[in-house]
């Protein structure tokens, strides 16, 4: 039998950070040998060669950091990573080119197929907007997945050749149209009940296309979770998106 990965959890009694133990548990090539929560210590992080990291955006990037000066891979589901904490992590991988890091705005195989669909219809559509539910206890809005769909989207816009999404709103003092992330409206729904929510609505003239993925339980996400596990290793460095380890 090969060796297995050894496998540590922060957050482990979170949301996620309780499906993520049980399902490393059930995982027959991966070993669990350490569950960490706010506060404690993390010392060696139990001797883990990879760890996954399920905590808030307030405490990650100190997690994350520990983790790359211990040598042990991470996996990362939270949210709040923003341009300047990516470009401190990289200074930190720099000094541990052997580790590999992947921030994963979703595990979910359906959101990320959602991503990939909307990349491929931004080019042909002149309005776009991102939708996203979520529960009332999320901490942060727009949810990470939303605001990369929408950077995505952007990004495809651009290349395009595409101009700013039509919007001839003057007066919203209410902040009714939402956000705007890359120049693309995106709108954060925060209902009792709902797990996780997107769609993407295109709009072209004399017709419309809608993108939609739901996660009902948080256990949609643990297959992503475990194949970032078993992926990190080979990518040493930053990845961010679990797409690019699906050949998405």
């Amino acid at each position: 039998m090969t060796e297995r990965i050894k496998v540590a959890v922060i957050g482990a009694s979170g949301r996620m950070g309780s499906q993520a133990v049980q399902a490393v548990q059930d995982a027959v090539d991966l070993e669990l040998v350490g569950t960490f929560d706010q506060g404690d210590d993390l010392g060696d992080l139990g001797g883990a060669q990879v760890a996954v990291e399920l905590t808030v955006p307030s405490a990650s990037a100190a997690n994350i950091a520990r983790c790359v000066r211990e040598g042990v891979h991470a996996v990362v589901g939270t949210t709040g990573w923003d341009e300047e904490k990516l470009a401190a992590l990289e200074k930190e991988l720099a000094q541990q080119p052997e580790v590999g890091v992947l921030i994963a705005p979703n595990f979910a195989i359906g959101a990320l197929l959602m991503m990939s669909f909307a990349e491929q219809a931004a080019r042909f559509y002149e309005s776009v907007e991102v939708v996203e539910t979520h529960h009332p206890d999320k901490v942060d809005a727009p949810s990470g997945t939303a605001a990369r769909t929408a950077r995505i989207i952007a990004e495809a816009r651009r290349e395009a050749g595409l101009g700013d999404v039509p919007d001839a709103t003057e007066h919203d003092p209410d902040g009714a149209r939402g956000a705007v992330v890359d120049g693309v409206p995106v709108h954060a729904l925060r209902l009792r009940g709902r797990v996780a929510h997107q769609e993407v609505v295109f709009g072209g003239v004399g017709e419309a296309l809608t993108i939609r993925h739901d996660s009902f339980d948080r256990i949609s996400f643990m297959p992503g979770v475990l194949t970032g596990v078993r992926e990190v290793g080979k990518h040493p460095g930053l990845t961010v998106g679990l797409e690019n380890f699906l050949g998405l």
